[in-house]
């Protein structure tokens, strides 16, 4: 116990104690354990330390410690221009960067009073759902290889790498993109990399049904993930859970559907849910919204309008290279948008997006300055991983790896 308090914060023990009166330490074979689980292990899906107090091998409590790959990127975003961090948003969910980047504008946008022209709305739709099926395909095939499925990851992780040709096409980067801009996008989806984006979706229901096959098959699978980690519908909102597995409890909330976005209110799609809220749930759910993303993005290609993709607002929106190397005046415009920043109006707005992992949103307050005087990032990784506590109790130790994997957290964004 000495031990124990020497290397542990006194607030985490507290926590952890305080979920039992009835602990004592008198015989180490006769009485419950403390387990650390990480930071640094790999069912933990990044630096996530848990701190586990067992009865055998069965959970009665848990307290999840972050913080380990906090890198102050809210501070950050007060010290530099409002374009400036948009490639620090590539590293909070670094597995769907273009669905942050389109995150950040948008709330930007939103404080400016800025309108992306449609041709640009149509193509951040595009990139958002590519990057919400891309971490999806992630999600299932790390999930399956925490419990034991090896290859469907594999499988996955082939079609991932379709997706990432197309951002190479598209922005000439396959993973850090920075492809979106204030008022538009760095530049026009190439028909090439157009013609890539239907060859891919034509394909991918075919490929996606095999490693349903695959898993659905595997009784060791199922048995690992269904009935564990079950958390009930008024638990979940209570916990603040959100996107696929707020979904996966019977929850039919949507920001793409319920405060639309983009041009989402244009497109015809299904908000799939479940009501069991367990592992198996979730795992269900993201194959079905991988179809769902894939029929949005099939609909944009098919509505996609021709025309610029950069509003025409050039004290706040960056022009294009070969007008600044030809006038003067747009040379003008990038030098004082780039050493002295857009000042949107004195105020504050908050703006989200249904990321791959949930509600994605930013708080912004501005002074009128070039940069913001506040930023807080909403990320739905932090607010998944909270409700940890909740979902292991009861558990064997062996489903921890499980039920981690179905929240699918990533600690660049729950860190911040």
């Amino acid at each position: 116990m000495e031990q124990l308090e020497k290397e542990t914060d006194p607030k985490i023990l507290k926590a952890l104690l305080a979920s039992r009166e009835d602990y004592t330490l008198e015989d180490a074979l006769e009485n419950e354990m403390i387990l650390n689980m990480g930071p640094q292990h790999p069912a933990t899906h990044g630096v996530l330390r848990l701190l586990l107090r067992l009865d055998g091998e069965r959970i009665i409590g848990c307290v999840p410690e972050l913080g380990y790959l906090h890198r102050g990127y809210e501070k950050m975003a007060e010290n530099m221009s409002y374009y400036e961090y948009i490639p620090h948003t590539d590293r909070l969910d670094y597995i769907s960067p273009m669905a942050n980047n389109v995150a950040w504008v948008l709330a930007v946008e939103k404080l400016a009073g800025i309108e992306a022209p449609k041709r640009a709305q149509y193509i951040r739709m595009m990139i958002a759902e590519l990057a919400r099926i891309a971490s999806h395909l992630v999600q299932i095939g790390s999930f399956a290889m925490d419990v034991g499925a090896l290859t469907v990851f594999l499988w996955t992780l082939r079609e991932r790498e379709k997706i990432l040709d197309i951002w190479d096409i598209l922005c000439g980067a396959r993973f850090t993109n920075s492809y979106t801009r204030i008022g538009g996008v760095a530049n026009d989806a190439q028909p090439e990399a157009l013609a890539k984006v239907k060859w891919f979706i034509d394909q991918f229901e075919p490929n996606l049904a095999e490693v349903e096959q695959l898993l659905n098959t595997n009784k060791i699978f199922i048995e690992r993930v269904d009935g564990v980690g079950a958390i009930s519908k008024e638990d979940a909102i209570s916990l603040a859970f959100c996107g696929p597995n707020l979904r996966a409890c019977g929850v039919e909330f949507d920001l793409r559907r319920n405060v639309p976005y983009l041009c989402y209110d244009e497109i015809d799609f299904k908000i799939p849910t479940y009501t069991e809220g367990d592992c198996l749930a979730r795992y269900f759910l993201r194959l079905d919204e991988c179809r769902e993303s894939a029929k949005i993005v099939r609909q944009v290609l098919e509505k996609m309008p021709q025309g610029p993709v950069h509003a025409d607002m050039p004290k706040q929106v960056l022009p294009q290279k070969d007008e600044i190397y030809t006038k003067m005046e747009e040379l003008i415009h990038d030098f004082m948008i780039v050493n002295f920043g857009i000042n949107p109006p004195v105020g504050e707005i908050y703006h989200a997006i249904e990321g791959s992992k949930g509600e994605l949103g930013f708080y912004l307050v501005s002074k009128g300055e070039g940069h913001p005087w506040k930023c807080k990032i909403r990320s739905p990784s932090f607010n998944n991983i909270q409700s940890l506590p909740k979902l292991v109790i009861g558990h064997l130790i062996s489903d921890v790896v499980a039920i981690i994997g179905s929240i699918d957290p990533i600690m660049g964004e729950a860190d911040k």
